[in-house]
C-alpha cells in the first residue's frame, strides 16, 4: 500500500489564524482511494524549513501531497523551495502560463508580471488544471517518489484532488484496490472506563483497529478497517457488535450525531415534551436541546432559577425545604424538576443544582457536586454527581448538562423497551 504524507504550508496555520480543514479532508479522500496517510506535517512560509520538512518526508513515504504556497506573492514559495531541495531548475511551463493568462482574460482583470510566478515549475513537472482559481497544481515524479502540490484554497484543492489527482494516482497504480473506512461509536462514558471494557479488543485488533478519543463527558471509539470494498463493512459490523457487547446502552450514536441530537430525536419520535429547570448549568441544557431544528416540538420551555428566591417563585420549591436541606441537595433538585413539570404541564422535566466553583464549596458540599433530577409520569429520579475541581467552572457546567441529557436518553430507552406510551 502506498504510504503518504500530507504537508500543509503556511505560517497562518502555526499562528492559529485558520483551522486546517484541508488536511482532514485529504485524509478522508486518500483513505477512500486505498492510500494510507502515515504522517501529517505543518510548516511556515520559510524556504529552509520547507525544504527540511520535505526532505524528511521523502525519506519515509512514497507520496507527498502539499497544500498552500502556490500563489503569486513573495510568501508563496512552496514549489520553488522543494525544487531547490531536489536539485531541479525552475522553468516556465507553457501550458500553465496559458492557463494563468486565460484565467485573467476571462475575468477581464489586468495581468501583472508577478502572475507568471504561478506558471514556474520544476523541470519535468506536470500541470494540474485548476478550474476554480489562477494557480495550477504541480505533479513531480522524482526518484520513485511522487510529489503533488495544490493551492491552499479549499475549493480549489478539492476540485484538483477529485478531478485529477485521484485519477492520476489510480492510473499510476499508487491508489490501492483496498479501501480504508472508519466508523465512530459515541459513548456516554469516560475514556478510562471505556478502555477498561474494550482493552482486549483494542490490543487484539489489527484490522479493524480501535482507537479511543476522549471528549468532555464522553468517549469516541474510531473503528477503522482496510480491505476490499465488499468486505470492509462486514469487518466494521463485526467489531461494532463486539464493542456493543461490552458497552451496551452507553453507546448513544454512530457517526456524527451528538448527544443532544440523539435526545432530540428520541423525544420527537416518542411525541413527548420536556421542560428544564436549571441552576448551576445556567441554561446549558436548554441551549443544547435547541441546537436541533424543530426543538419546539418537544421543548416547552425552561427556567434558570439561580437564586433561592427564584426557585421558590418560579418552580414552587418550598422555602423551608431550601432552609432545611440547602439549595444544593437531592431534595431541592427533586422539587425543582417536579415544579417545572407541573407548571409547564409536560411529560418530562429535568433540573440541576450544584456547586460549579471556583468558590462556594464546603467539606460537606464540595466544588463539583451536582444533583440532577428527572421528573416523569412514573416518579422522579435523582442522581448525585461529583465532578471535582479539575474541570473548572465551565467544565462542571458542561458535565452537568451532559449527565442530564444522558439521564433523559436512558429514561427514553427504558420507556421504549417497556412499550410505554
Amino acid at each position: 500500500m502506498t504510504r503518504a504524507e500530507i504537508i500543509s504550508v503556511g505560517t497562518e496555520h502555526l499562528l492559529g489564524q485558520i483551522t486546517d480543514t484541508n488536511a482532514v479532508w485529504l485524509c478522508n479522500a486518500l483513505a477512500a482511494a486505498g492510500i494510507a496517510v502515515y504522517y501529517r506535517s505543518t510548516v511556515g512560509d520559510n524556504v529552509g524549513r520547507v525544504q527540511e520538512v520535505f526532505r524528511e518526508a521523502l525519506g519515509r513515504v512514497d507520496l507527498i501531497i502539499a497544500t498552500g504556497g502556490l500563489g503569486p506573492t513573495d510568501d508563496d514559495l512552496t514549489v520553488a523551495a522543494v525544487a531547490g531541495a531536489l536539485g531541479l531548475p525552475m522553468e516556465l511551463n507553457e501550458e500553465a502560463w496559458t492557463h494563468v493568462q486565460e484565467f485573467f482574460r476571462r475575468r477581464n482583470r489586468p495581468l501583472s508580471s508577478q502572475q507568471q510566478k504561478q506558471a514556474m515549475m520544476p523541470r519535468g513537472a506536470h500541470m494540474i488544471p485548476n478550474t476554480r482559481g489562477s494557480a495550477p497544481g504541480v505533479i513531480v515524479e522524482h526518484e520513485g517518489k511522487t510529489l503533488i502540490f495544490t493551492p491552499g484554497v479549499p475549493r480549489e484543492m478539492k476540485g484538483m484532488i477529485e478531478d485529477h489527482v485521484i485519477p492520476y494516482l489510480r492510473a499510476r497504480g499508487l491508489a490501492g484496490t483496498d479501501v480504508i473506512r472508519s466508523r465512530v461509536l459515541r459513548v456516554a462514558l469516560g475514556e478510562s472506563i471505556v478502555e477498561d471494557r474494550v482493552r482486549d479488543l483494542m490490543r487484539a485488533g489489527t484490522n479493524p483497529t480501535i482507537a479511543p478519543y476522549a471528549h468532555t463527558g464522553e468517549c469516541h471509539l474510531r473503528v477503522t478497517a482496510r480491505g476490499q470494498e465488499a468486505e470492509v463493512d462486514g469487518l466494521l459490523d463485526e467489531t461494532e457488535l463486539a464493542i456493543r457487547e461490552r458497552l451496551g446502552r452507553a453507546i448513544y450514536a454512530v457517526g456524527e450525531q451528538t448527544l443532544e441530537e440523539t435526545v432530540a430525536r428520541q423525544l420527537a419520535d416518542a411525541g413527548l415534551t420536556i421542560a428544564v429547570a436549571e441552576s448551576c448549568t445556567g441554561g446549558l441544557i436548554a441551549h443544547r436541546l435547541t441546537r436541533t431544528p424543530g426543538a419546539s416540538m418537544y421543548l416547552d420551555g425552561g427556567v434558570i432559577a439561580y437564586s433561592n428566591a427564584a426557585k421558590s417563585r418560579w418552580l414552587s420549591v418550598p422555602q423551608d425545604l431550601i432552609t432545611r436541606h440547602g439549595a444544593v441537595s437531592p431534595e431541592v433538585a427533586r422539587a425543582m424538576a417536579e415544579g417545572a413539570r407541573a407548571h409547564a404541564e409536560t411529560d418530562l422535566a429535568i433540573s440541576t443544582t450544584g456547586v460549579a466553583g471556583p468558590s462556594g464549596g464546603t467539606p460537606e458540599k464540595p466544588i463539583g457536586l451536582v444533583f440532577i433530577a428527572l421528573a416523569h409520569p412514573g416518579g422522579t429520579d435523582v442522581r448525585e454527581m461529583r465532578y471535582g475541581t479539575e474541570p473548572g467552572r465551565q467544565g462542571v457546567q458542561y458535565l452537568g448538562a451532559q449527565t442530564a441529557l444522558d439521564m433523559i436518553r436512558l429514561h427514553l430507552l427504558d420507556r421504549g423497551e417497556s412499550g410505554s406510551r
